[in-house]
């Protein structure tokens, strides 16, 4: 077999299932294929592929990204045979997704309005109409369903052949019953780039890899030292004897509530499970020679869940069991996948942990690996499943397993607001842990850390019930951001990204990374964002300048990963030391109009505005402890962040708490950043939106001579007024509320999405972040108001205002 191979490829792809085999495909399609080579270590499929139920649906998704990417393997499956050749199974026999409950007809109603933006036909029909298309399912307890008809089912071997001859006819090389064992690279200043893979004895010579291995690329990841969580899980289905009246033109048929979906095969029907609890397969490792494997079902576990599913289709009871088959497939923490290219080596990208999405994804997702490799970057927002957003506690053995068992029961549950994950939870605790449970704060997990999102009061144990209306606990919610809007509240923050970079580069590349002027005045803090070439955002973040040599840096939970990594990745050769002190220190902010009376009574520092005005950041010894004291906000008041060794923190918190702040949780963050139209990288912005439309522009310095993005974004400039804006929008009636994804309409005509939303206390409704787009002409103040404004919820249109400037006290007097 080492006959076969070539000494060197530009990119080596590793694995030979519908994703490699797609992701190889685009890579010849770009004109790279006479440099491409796919390894297989065994035969194409052999990993999941080859037991995968070839669902092809597009139905349920609040992302774009992932919208784009299930539409776009839809219409590529559909015109493969005629390129190659080869039969691919898809037929467009439709879906039907059932609603059982008014949860889910909420979600879905708010999922099919803004999927239908995006291109998906989608429609909501009666249980009567359910009936008519399948016939063979129970519908008198269902409340609706959504119809899909260009969804429908496909061949995984069929279509991951067929994607490999498109890949060969390309000049790709395809070659099965080779093992890498390795991936080689060699230290080119702060990172490892790839250098090539290692084959039994020998080395192919490569630029770029990728780790498409499934549920094996955890460990191959593992060997050059990456994380890469994904662990497999058993997944169910039987296939059943003839029924009649069953054929390969019936429609697919999907049932979250009773776990199941539904499909013609062979005559039967295959009734596939996704079960509330699940169960992890070897999380220590894939056994060896894991191939076409086929895993003894576990009948005691199932039979309850199989019940309910086949009760959804009665017939299903009566009919022969043909085959009661369970395989692996492979899942993440957070059940999106694992994308990118790996933190800390260049050259090194991974499309793993695909969630039992594999095959409806793969179409899509291997052209935007291939395009981010040709490229140099991504085309789509990667905030959501890019690889550098895993933290180490989460490659644990004990963690993977038991987030795993939850993690598949979620895949078919409903989303409601204020539904969490309650396995493997309490991996991070800030040190002022005991004083949040003490003041009876409802945690969530936030990004490993637990978080109080409100609080009930001292003794009281939280409790809520995830809804999409008004919640009980609301009254809380309101009265917390009131507490910051008119007095003072106190807030526990230690969970975000806290950088030290020190160094006698340090000011000159964090300068050149950020768009912002940072390596300015010391003590000083700036708000600012780092940029690609083309002037997108990377990162939103803020750098304080403590010495010349020293410097402070502070990025949301989320961007833990990406900002480390692309800092890293711009240092070169630089005297520049990175410390990740985020575990080490702690955060809590003081914000509100009393904050600086009442802080001004725990130090002798002068914070008087003249001696302390906004921005400035200044070590002060405060209730007795030495602590960074920066006044700024994200929450549009008068107000302070206190950084501080982790040893410290509750004895500034007890200390700040008796001088009269009250305990505030996240839930008061978002509603008065959303209300002040502040940003959050990865929520309503993202590596897809430049500086001006993010509405930042503001906090870009044109006058510095060189910052990564410096000549994109003056030829934006130049270019004027762009047509998509990042705006703010509020509901006019009080009661409806926004999440994510609602549509935008100025005159009837949908213009946009709502990215990310909150309810405003002050504003007296719900009010969020929505990107429009004016179409051919400048999206202006004079164009947002010159329209009728409204805002699709759940299919009901709510009168609404828009505006580029904040709604909460525009000019800033608050502030400053």
């Amino acid at each position: 077999m080492a006959a076969e191979l070539p000494a060197r490829a530009r990119v080596v792809v590793i694995g030979g299932g519908v994703i490699g085999a797609s992701i190889a495909y685009h890579l010849g399609h770009l004109g790279w294929g006479s440099d491409v080579v796919l390894l297989e270590r065994d035969r194409l499929t052999s990993g999941t592929t080859w037991h995968a139920a070839g669902l092809m649906t597009c139905f349920g998704s609040f992302s774009e990204t992932s919208t784009g990417i299930r539409l776009y393997s839809r219409e590529l499956y559909a015109r493969l045979e005629a390129e190659t050749g080869q039969a691919t199974g898809f037929k467009p026999v439709g879906l039907i997704e059932a609603a059982a409950d008014r949860d889910r007809l909420e979600e879905y109603r708010r999922v099919a309005a803004f999927q239908r933006h995006l291109g998906l036909e989608v429609e909501e029909i009666s249980p009567a109409e359910i009936g008519k298309l399948f016939p063979w399912a129970r519908t008198d307890d269902l409340q609706a369903g959504f119809h899909v008809p260009g969804d429908g089912r496909v061949n995984p071997v069929d279509l991951t052949t067929a994607l490999a001859k498109g890949a060969r006819m390309k000049g790709v090389r395809v070659v099965e019953g080779v093992t890498v064992t390795d991936v080689v690279t060699e230290q080119r200043g702060q990172l490892d780039s790839v250098t090539g893979v290692r084959v039994a004895d020998s080395v192919i010579d490569c630029e770029y890899v990728v780790n498409a291995t499934g549920m094996w690329a955890r460990e191959l990841a593992l060997r050059s030292g990456l994380n890469v969580p994904n662990t497999a899980a058993e997944h169910y289905y039987l296939i059943t004897d003839t029924i009649d009246g069953l054929g390969p033109d019936t429609p697919v048929f999907e049932d979250p509530a009773a776990h199941g979906y539904y499909r013609e095969e062979g005559g039967g029907m295959m009734v596939g499970l996704f079960e509330p609890r699940a169960a992890a397969w070897h999380p220590e490792g894939v056994p060896a020679g894991s191939s076409f494997t086929k895993i003894q079902p576990d009948w005691d576990r199932m039979g309850p869940f199989l019940e309910t599913a086949m009760a959804r289709v009665p017939v299903t009871l009566e009919a022969g069991v043909r085959t009661f088959f369970c395989g692996p497939e492979s899942f993440t923490p957070d059940l999106s996948p694992i994308v990118g290219e790996a933190p800390g080596t260049r050259g090194y990208f991974v499309a793993a942990g695909m969630n039992s999405v594999g095959v409806l994804s793969a179409g899509g997702l291997g052209r935007v690996v291939a395009q981010w490799i040709v490229d140099g970057k991504p085309d789509v927002d990667v905030t959501g499943f890019d690889v550098d957003r895993f933290r180490d506690y989460q490659a644990e053995q004990t963690y993977r397993a038991t987030r795993t068992t939850e993690i598949l029961g979620t895949v078919y549950a409903a989303h409601t607001p204020g539904k969490q994950l309650y396995s493997a939870r309490g991996a991070k605790l800030s040190p002022v842990h005991d004083r949040l449970v003490a003041n009876g704060g409802y945690l969530r997990e936030v990004s490993g850390w637990e978080g109080a999102d409100w609080f009930a009061g001292p003794g009281v144990t939280p409790t809520a019930t995830p809804t999409w209306g008004h919640a009980d606990w609301f009254a809380q919610w309101q009265a917390e951001h009131r507490a910051v809007r008119e007095r003072a509240g106190l807030m526990d923050m230690s969970f975000m990204t806290m950088l030290r970079v020190t160094g006698a580069d340090a000011g000159r590349v964090l300068d050149h990374v950020s768009g912002g002027a940072v390596d300015g005045e010391s003590e000083q803090i700036t708000y600012t964002q780092w940029l690609d070439d083309a002037g997108k955002l990377q990162a939103d973040l803020t750098v304080t300048k403590l010495a010349d040599d020293d410097f402070w840096v502070v990025a949301s939970d989320t961007a833990h990963g990406h900002v480390l990594a692309w800092l890293r990745r711009h240092i070169g050769d630089g005297d520049v030391t990175i410390d990740d002190v985020t575990e080490q220190w702690a955060q809590l902010n003081v914000q509100g109009p009393r904050s600086r009376e009442l802080l001004a009574t725990l130090t002798d520092a002068d914070l008087s505005n003249d001696a302390f005005p906004f921005r400035t950041a200044r070590f002060v010894t405060l209730g007795g402890v030495r602590v960074l004291l920066v006044r700024i906000t994200y929450v549009g008041e008068l107000g302070y962040e206190l950084y501080l060794p982790s040893a410290g923190a509750l004895t500034v918190y007890d200390a700040v708490a008796a001088a009269g702040a009250e305990p505030v949780g996240l839930k008061t963050l978002a509603s008065c950043r959303m209300e002040k139209g502040y940003r959050d990288f990865g929520h309503d912005i993202d590596n897809t939106d430049n500086v001006i439309e993010a509405g930042l522009g503001f906090a870009v310095d044109l006058d510095k001579p060189s910052f990564i993005g410096r000549e994109a974004v003056l030829a934006i400039k130049a270019a004027g007024i762009p047509h998509r804006r990042l705006v703010q929008v509020r509901l006019t009636d009080p009661d409806p509320l926004l999440h994510h994804g609602e549509l935008v309409l100025r005159d009837g005509e949908v213009v946009g999405y709502v990215r990310a939303a909150s309810y405003g206390w002050t504003l007296g409704g719900a009010v969020g972040l929505a990107l429009l787009d004016a179409g051919e002409q400048p999206l202006t103040a004079d164009w947002l108001k010159a329209g009728t404004w409204t805002v699709d919820v759940a299919g009901t249109t709510h009168d609404a205002v828009v505006s580029l400037r904040p709604m909460y006290d525009p000019t800033n007097e608050r502030i400053k």
